[in-house]
């Protein structure tokens, strides 16, 4: 019975394939690739000249018919970019319908970008979670960080450079200034780990290019604001950020386990400066 046999590629550097998935990559009646322009130079490099089909994010459901069409006569790999299909790359839904339709699926497990930054990130990887992309939208990044702001295990985080800074700024609010790695162009020729906090990461990328996998440190017992003048420092990043009370307030308490009522005298004092401020005619942490 015909095989869909799920290929990861290399991240970056080509020679990073395995043989078997080289030798399935010849054996196979056809490729199913995200790109398949991508996938023919790695094939070239190789000396392999098996037909390949596109199957990406647009076309994974018209093209799905015609690929399980496929799969009832011969064996299909299924390829992306880079790293295992189906994991932040296109290939769930081809997957899923070959395991509906009792067609094998046999995993050719190789690269990938968050297992190789998890293992050179310098943080603990006995306890992760995989974030993916963090939405787009400003507030449904800090409400996706918020979720996870009192998960104890490591995150990871896939980034594209034109949204680190925001990212990394986003993280600092909501987590803190917290360790982390942030692994960029991964073996690639300009590969580059930077290990610190997420202030430092922020001092240092001020122009990012590349391909981003942010690791982070979970938090811990210590990271918890416990003294007046570091819960008051949260309150005003939070305030300078533009969150409003109700949100500030429950986050922190959420973290802290504090008083809601305190925290929100607290917050009151910060609009107490800022009106002080205007009647003043002095600046204002906040317009």
């Amino acid at each position: 019975m015909p095989v869909l046999y799920v290929v990861a590629t290399p991240i970056g550097n080509l020679e990073d394939i395995s043989l078997r998935a080289l030798r399935i990559l010849r054996e196979v009646a056809l490729i199913a690739a995200e790109d398949t322009r991508k996938t023919r130079r790695l094939l070239a490099r190789h000396g392999i000249s098996t037909p390949t089909t596109s199957y990406f994010e647009h076309n994974k459901l018209t093209k799905l018919n015609y690929i399980m069409g496929c799969l009832q006569q011969a064996d299909v790999a299924l390829v992306s970019d880079a790293g295992m299909p189906g994991v932040a790359d296109p290939g769930y839904e081809l997957i899923n319908a070959a395991c509906q339709r009792e067609i094998k699926v046999v995993p050719v497990p190789g690269p990938s970008a968050i297992i190789t930054a998890l293992a050179v990130s310098g943080l603990p990887g006995d306890r992760f979670t995989y974030l993916g992309f963090l939405p787009r939208k400003t507030r449904a990044r800090q409400q996706a960080l918020e979720a996870l702001a009192r998960e104890p295990g490591t995150l990871v985080i896939l980034e594209a450079p034109h949204r680190l800074r925001e990212t990394l700024a986003d993280s600092l609010l909501i987590l803190g200034d917290r360790e982390l790695a942030v692994c960029r162009e991964l073996t690639k020729v300009h590969e580059e780990i930077f290990r610190g906090t997420i202030s430092q990461a922020l001092n240092h990328f001020t122009g990012p290019r590349g391909e981003f996998t942010l690791v982070i440190a979970g938090m811990k017992a210590k990271q918890k604001p416990a003294g007046t003048a570091e819960v008051g420092q949260r309150l005003r990043e939070m305030y300078r950020s533009c969150m409003t009370a109700r949100e500030a307030v429950a986050l922190l308490a959420e973290e802290t386990g504090l008083s809601r009522k305190e925290l929100y005298r607290t917050w009151l004092k910060f609009n107490e400066t800022v009106t002080t401020a205007n009647n003043s005619g002095g600046n204002t942490e906040r317009r």
